[in-house]
């Protein structure tokens, strides 16, 4: 046929197939591929695979694909890497979608690492992580062994783990390889906190000491209460240490000169904790970069001034019932910004800047969950038989760990929470180390550790 008459007959026959319902179409359509030969099938597969399988990631512009993307779960998104290099090229240049990713995991991201193919291999570290914790392998466990009597007093910093025992001794341990590091002879400890030069220690003798590691000399001896000392904490800068006593108060020392300066009192039980802590909030009494002390006994959170004058008094009492019919547990949170304390009744926060409670978090499937530490995202729990790792965006338990029988102390002394940072969110790096730590009944200390990445 001619290619003019060939144009005027395609012409006719293009009319009469627009004219045709969908369904005669079809049909037309398969008489004409079963009267093909090999030479029309090829260049009908060509051109139906250009026409109807366009590649849009290689068409649209990488801006708007990756608008469309951001539309996708992660586990989609990798299933779509597999789909060929293209693919797997514009998806792993996503930054925001990774990033975005790990942050609704729990994990902490660094806005100025620009790198997407980082933050996707970071929440494939994540996906496995996460896996660890919701199948309870995410941690394993340690001994440490030394001390012949009970210990009563830890303290945990930056890898390094403080015992007291009734065994007279005090040890400072290299969590990560066991090792004692240091050794020294001391008073009974109920209480203890170091740095690296010293050791400060409260004891069931009612006095406060502080010793020299290297040496094991007792370089400063602070007495004056009437009942055990519970609770120390200090600060070199302002050069004062703080003690909360079996005799229901909290003591204001000079540090270096071990002079009492203050004795406050107020508190109707035995008081087991005391803080001394910068504020980072603009609070009702306070101003950022000013130094708190909170004190706590059994029912109720007491805050202090800093300050030397004589029968000062408390700025603010804290508690969950008035009529003192629900216990405080012994732990307490603050940061500087919020202050968070367990009980009976649940988990209660409450805002550093106006003294009102945030929220009171509540698990009714487990009762009297006790407080080892609590961040942006994540709280520590535990109670007699399990650790468990709490989602404060959801306020679901997303992880459990059995535990020993152990020996809980009713002041909350002899177990605590290890390295803290994880649970403001992960970050890949964060999720190593000591996580928790008691003692035994047999002496030793029992370790629960983070788990290497597999």
């Amino acid at each position: 046929m001619e290619r003019k008459d060939f144009e005027t007959w395609l012409d006719n026959i293009s009319v009469t197939f627009l004219s045709l319902t969908d369904l005669q179409k079809n049909e037309t359509l398969d008489h004409l591929i079963s009267l093909s030969g090999a030479v029309q099938l090829r260049h009908l597969s060509n051109n139906l695979e250009t026409l109807l399988k366009r590649d849009f990631l290689k068409l649209l512009p990488l801006e708007l694909s990756f608008y469309l993307l951001k539309w996708l779960d992660p586990q989609t998104l990798l299933t779509c890497c597999l789909v060929s290099k293209q693919w797997n090229k514009v998806i792993s240049a996503c930054t925001e979608v990774w990033q975005t990713a790990c942050k609704n995991l729990g994990w902490q991201i660094d806005d100025s690492v620009q790198d997407a193919l980082h933050w996707k291999k970071v929440y494939l570290k994540a996906i496995l992580r996460m896996k660890q914790l919701e199948d309870h392998e995410a941690f394993e466990t340690s001994s440490l062994i030394g001390h012949s009597a009970r210990v009563y007093a830890l303290y945990y910093k930056d890898g390094l783990l403080c015992t007291g025992s009734d065994d007279l001794s005090a040890k400072l341990w290299d969590v990560s390889t066991g090792q004692c590091v240091y050794g020294i002879q001391t008073h009974t400890c109920a209480a203890v906190k170091f740095d690296e030069q010293k050791l400060v220690t409260g004891s069931f003798d009612n006095t406060v000491a502080c010793w020299e590691w290297s040496s094991g000399a007792r370089t400063q001896h602070f007495r004056g209460h009437t009942g055990a000392v519970f609770s120390v904490d200090y600060n070199d800068e302002l050069d004062i240490l703080v003690s909360g006593s079996a005799d229901f108060t909290v003591k204001v020392w000079a540090l270096s000169a071990g002079t009492c300066l203050n004795t406050l009192t107020g508190h109707t039980e035995w008081v087991t904790k005391v803080v001394l802590q910068k504020c980072k909030v603009k609070s009702l009494l306070h101003s950022p970069g000013d130094y708190i002390l909170l004190s706590a006994d059994k029912y109720e959170i007491k805050i202090w001034p800093i300050g030397r004058e004589i029968n000062c008094k408390c700025l603010k009492t804290l508690s969950v019932s008035e009529d003192r019919s629900i216990c405080l547990q012994p732990r307490l949170h603050f940061d500087g910004k919020y202050i968070v304390c367990s009980s009976a009744l649940g988990l209660y926060q409450w805002d550093f800047a106006s003294y009102d409670i945030l929220r009171v978090i509540k698990t009714p499937e487990i009762a009297n969950l006790a407080l080892l530490g609590f961040g942006d995202v994540f709280a520590l729990l535990f109670d007699n038989r399990y650790l468990y790792i709490m989602d404060l965006r959801t306020e679901s338990l997303i992880s459990r760990w059995p535990l020993p029988e152990y020996r809980k102390s009713k002041r909350g002394s002899s177990f605590l929470a290890g390295e803290a940072s994880w649970l403001n969110g992960l970050d890949g790096h964060n999720d190593t180390g000591l996580v928790f730590a008691t003692s035994m009944p047999d002496h030793s200390i029992h370790l629960v550790l983070w788990k290497e990445h597999g």
